[in-house]
This record gives structure tokens, sequence and C-alpha cells, in this order.
């Protein structure tokens, strides 16, 4: 047997719920579900889960202390240089901190980062060797 090598959901531990509803929410992401105590969000890919990080730290059996860069980011790849810039200005007008201007960078492509209101780092980028799917998820050889 083995692991199937997919990822189902990923889980961001955030302080306040509300706050970060309000900011995915802005971005334009579905909310699904009614749970009160956790937020699920429709994506391309995996579901995004929004639980507080006490919560999720306690659940995963952890310490939940948080330093300001936690070894993980997250990427949004879109369809073209002007499509990165569209979208950390739409991440930024819902209340994100710009981690990084766009800019052409080493591996050929155009990215920049945001930070949501919990910290978690996300790339917003266009890689021009990778095409894009319908539901615009990366195709790679």
């Amino acid at each position: 047997m083995s692991l199937p090598p997919r990822v189902s959901l990923v889980t961001l531990g955030v302080e306040d719920l509300a706050r970060a509803i309000a900011f995915y929410t802005a971005l334009g992401w579905e909310r699904v579900g009614e749970e009160d105590a956790v937020a699920f969000f429709r994506t391309a890919g995996p579901v995004l889960a929004l639980w507080s990080t006490e919560s999720l730290a306690d659940d995963a059996q952890v310490d939940g202390t948080r330093g300001p860069f936690d070894g993980i980011a997250l990427a949004i790849n879109v369809e073209s240089e002007a499509a990165v810039d569209e979208g950390l200005a739409v991440a930024v007008a819902a209340g994100a901190t710009l981690l990084k201007v766009a800019e052409r960078v080493f591996w050929g492509g155009y990215s920049g980062y945001f930070a949501d209101p919990d910290g978690h780092a996300w790339e917003v980028a266009y890689n021009p060797g990778w095409s894009l799917d319908e539901r615009g998820l990366p195709q790679l050889s």
C-alpha cells in the first residue's frame, strides 16, 4: 500500500476566524459549508480550511508557536505577469500585507508574495514554462 499523491485539504491556523473569513471572502473565494469553528473555501485544488491556531496545534499535538516565517508558502499560479500584479493588488486591497513586490525571478517567471492577516505567505506567480489547465492548475510533464 502507498499513500496517494494528492493534497485534499490545506488548513491554516488563524487567530481571528471572522477576520480570516472576511479576508478570503474579499479575495472572491467561495465559502462552502456552515461550520461554526472552522471555515472551508473551495479552490481549484484542495479545500482551504481556516481553524483557530490553538485548535489546530492541539489537534496535531504540537506547540502552536509561530514565527514570522514558518517555512511554507502557498502559491496561486496565474496566466500572465499582468495577472500577478492584479492578484497582488486584490490581496492587498482585501487586507493582505505585501511581502515582495512582483518581479522577474531566477527560474524565468514573474512572482510576488503577500501575507494574509495571520501571516501565512502566498506567492502569486506566472511561469511561462507551465501551461495551466481549465481549472488553473499547472500541467507538469
